[in-house]
């Protein structure tokens, strides 16, 4: 009997443990938005785990990039999984750093919204960004993790430059 009742207890603690070593990633606000820029950025050729970039996704999670059609502004709606299927292979094939350098926060219970402003970077080797916009992300925590339920993005241009509010002093 004692030693059902330690191999049942061995057993919950190794799955426990995975569990919280699996989620770390989804613990906090930090940890959520860290993880999203890291997971999609590398250098030209360094494979990305998407797994884990699906994983910081609430099951009906959007992204939405803001495009640009001649003279007007759109947003194209995605789910994680078709954003991967459009963007995974070209951020792999070209190099991609996405950087953080601003960040405004705002919660409520249990929703988040951070506007969130960012530098992108073909290589970490880079001394000067290609582009730099804001990512608009709403996020919630459930009691149990983080999810990110939508990110809206748009990058900067010479007719809409980033307000100085928005970049680090």
């Amino acid at each position: 009997m004692k030693l059902k009742t330690l191999i049942i207890s061995l057993l919950l603690i190794m799955n426990f443990t995975g569990f919280t070593q699996e989620n770390n990633h989804v613990k906090s606000l930090d940890d959520i938005l860290n993880t999203l820029y890291s997971v999609i950025s590398g250098e030209q050729g360094e494979a990305r785990d998407w797994d884990l970039f699906l994983d910081l996704f609430h099951p009906n999670a959007k992204l939405i990039p803001t495009t640009r059609q001649q003279a007007d502004t759109m947003a194209m709606y995605m789910t994680p999984e078709q954003y991967v299927e459009r963007f995974g292979v070209r951020l792999v094939s070209n190099g991609f750093y996405e950087k953080e350098i601003h960040r405004i926060t705002e919660s409520f219970g249990h929703i988040t919204h951070v506007f969130s402003t960012y530098e992108s970077y073909h290589s970490s080797k880079d001394s000067e960004p290609f582009s730099r916009g804001i990512n608009s992300i709403q996020l919630m925590n459930d009691g149990h993790r983080w999810w990110i339920i939508n990110i809206f993005w748009q990058s900067e241009n010479e007719d809409n430059p980033l307000p100085e509010k928005y970049l680090p002093e």
